[in-house]
């Protein structure tokens, strides 16, 4: 007992004469209060690295075209703007364009060309083309030879605002705040809305720093999927009405909704999950 008086009379004395105390980082960065709100857990000691969700992978994008337009249902883009914003969204609609045989795609015939070389390069590659000269789409290669899936549309989820100064930015002439529905619902909207141009093409969304896809939470069911034609391919004979567009069945952020369709599904018994 009289060592253990001894040791606390010794350290008391050192906490009277602070100048004789050399600083310590660790007592100092665990006793930092900068606020009211806060707490240790603020501490470089407690803090817990956020980590986002992971990154789908190139096995996931290794699949056939119709295969992949479906799977990317549910999925989120995610979009890292120069400043540092993130955007993120839940695909909501897709088309497939099958390559050679596919008389509405952009490799029909398997003729690669400097323009859609991206077609032609590893699943996951991105593939954008301009459209009238003045929009962007934008589009993954998959499995098949001149393969790729159509992004469509998009449910917006993170970083809103953000998407209504680019679409802003993008508009001609001054306009009515724009909805959240209305952010992404078509092709060339959504990469108005993620700042996506001709800058995109050929990159990899496995290895992109700037944009690439994370599983989503909540996937979809066969039941929930609405296979339809595609929009605004022309007269591309039989092909004009294969049923490779497909969209989340009750999704207000779907560009098209095929209601002809979706009344033959609940007719046959095919209730969407809620």
């Amino acid at each position: 007992m009289p060592r253990k008086r001894k040791l606390l009379a010794q350290l008391s004395a050192l906490q009277r004469n602070s100048s004789s105390f050399p600083p310590c980082d660790t007592l100092d960065n665990l006793s930092a209060t900068p606020d009211d709100n806060s707490s240790p857990k603020s501490s470089k000691y407690f803090a817990v690295e956020e980590k986002n969700p992971s990154q789908l992978e190139a096995d996931f994008f290794n699949q056939p075209c119709i295969s992949l337009a479906k799977a990317f249902l549910g999925q989120i883009l995610v979009r890292r703007l120069p400043d540092g914003r993130e955007l993120w969204g839940r695909i909501v609609e897709t088309e497939a364009y099958l390559g050679g045989e596919d008389e509405a795609s952009h490799s029909k015939g398997g003729k690669q060309t400097q323009r859609n070389a991206a077609m032609f390069m590893k699943p996951g590659t991105l593939y954008v083309y301009q459209i009238y000269g003045i929009y962007f789409c934008v589009n993954v290669s998959s499995q098949g030879e001149g393969a790729a899936v159509l992004l469509r549309s998009l449910e917006p989820l993170r970083g809103l605002e953000a998407m209504r100064e680019l679409r802003s930015a993008s508009r001609k002439a001054p306009s009515k705040l724009l909805k959240d529905w209305q952010l992404c619902n078509g092709p060339s909207r959504l990469c108005q809305a993620f700042g996506i141009d001709k800058a995109f093409d050929q990159r990899d969304l496995t290895r992109d720093a700037a944009i690439w896809m994370v599983p989503g939470d909540d996937l979809p069911g066969e039941e929930d999927v609405v296979a339809t034609t595609r929009i605004g391919i022309g007269s591309r004979g039989e092909w004009t009405q294969k049923p490779l567009r497909f969209y989340l069945r009750g999704n207000k952020f779907v560009s098209v909704v095929d209601k002809k369709r979706e009344r033959e599904m609940a007719a046959m018994g095919h209730v969407p999950c809620s």
